[in-house]
């Protein structure tokens, strides 16, 4: 079964942990998907609440179980999607003092073209999500790039297989809501507008994930390079350098700046001298921003 997926991560995780102490602008995003889907979540507990509260347990809680877990993750190519979803899931479990299990759907797997097996492949990843929730445990499934399974099925120019495949999709997104909050869907896509709206109407939250802005670039800089003293302004001036307004009205994305200018300015600089403001000024004008999608 773990072909279909890319890996699967047992939760909590250290090492998720420790990377989501760097991801800029985390907070706000977690506290939105959890402060949405905590009664789903624990429901256990809120029985106990409604009980010790109010001698009865109340209709509302009931009807709390027709709320569908998932998530909706949208946003350009680059903004932190993937390893936010993961990061959410990892700090659920946290707070919930429960265990759970992280799967990543292979895109590899997905990209084999086989439309006729796409329901099966959806199958097969829904019954090992379901397999993995427990008592106390969560299961967490992501989806990445969604678009490519969940296309909406109004498009004149899709196969019978491939909207078979979509209406299986939507038949497991309601059947796990029978697990009460042991099972979550993730599901990320940079094309919202591709998405059934079947699936979208089902969604317990969309968030969307923006390029950084001015002060998340500023501490994104801050944050990867802790160790090398800046000052005020030259943090300011390494954030504007690689804002919008000084790249034709782009921004560069989160993993523009991890995976891109940060690495070239450190080539730019091993093994004979020292990393300098002066070095990531230059890097970053010879770097354009990656493109919209």
């Amino acid at each position: 079964m773990e072909s279909i997926f890319d890996n699967i991560v047992e939760l909590p995780s250290k090492v998720i942990s420790d990377r989501t102490k760097h991801l800029i602008g985390f907070e706000d995003k977690f506290q939105r998907i959890y402060t949405n889907l905590k009664l789903l979540l624990d429901q256990e507990q809120l029985a106990v609440w409604s009980e010790k509260f109010h001698k009865v347990q109340l209709p509302i809680i009931e009807m709390l179980k027709d709320k569908y877990p998932l998530i909706i993750l949208s946003g350009d190519a680059g903004t932190g999607k993937t390893v936010s979803a993961q990061s959410i899931a990892d700090r659920m479990v946290r707070e919930l003092k429960k265990e759970g299990f992280f799967l990543k759907l292979s895109t590899r797997v997905r990209g084999e073209g086989l439309h006729g097996q796409m329901g099966n492949l959806v199958n097969d990843a829904f019954s090992e999500l379901k397999k993995q929730a427990g008592k106390r445990r969560i299961a967490f499934l992501l989806i990445d790039e969604a678009d490519a399974i969940a296309s909406t099925r109004s498009t004149l120019q899709m196969h019978q297989e491939e909207k078979a495949a979509v209406n299986t999709l939507i038949q497991k997104i309601d059947e796990i809501r029978e697990l009460n909050g042991r099972a979550i869907l993730f599901m990320s896509t940079n094309r919202l507008h591709f998405i059934d709206e079947a699936i979208i109407r089902r969604a317990a939250i969309v968030l969307e994930f923006e390029r950084p802005n001015n002060e998340e670039r500023k501490a994104l800089f801050e944050k990867s390079l802790e160790g090398i003293k800046f000052t005020e302004k030259e943090l300011d001036y390494l954030s504007d350098i690689s804002g919008p307004e000084k790249n034709e009205g782009l921004g560069f994305s989160f993993s523009d700046i991890r995976l891109r200018i940060l690495p070239e300015a450190i080539a730019n600089s091993f093994p004979d001298k020292a990393l300098t403001y002066e070095i990531l000024c230059e890097t970053i004008k010879n770097i354009k921003p990656s493109p919209k999608i």
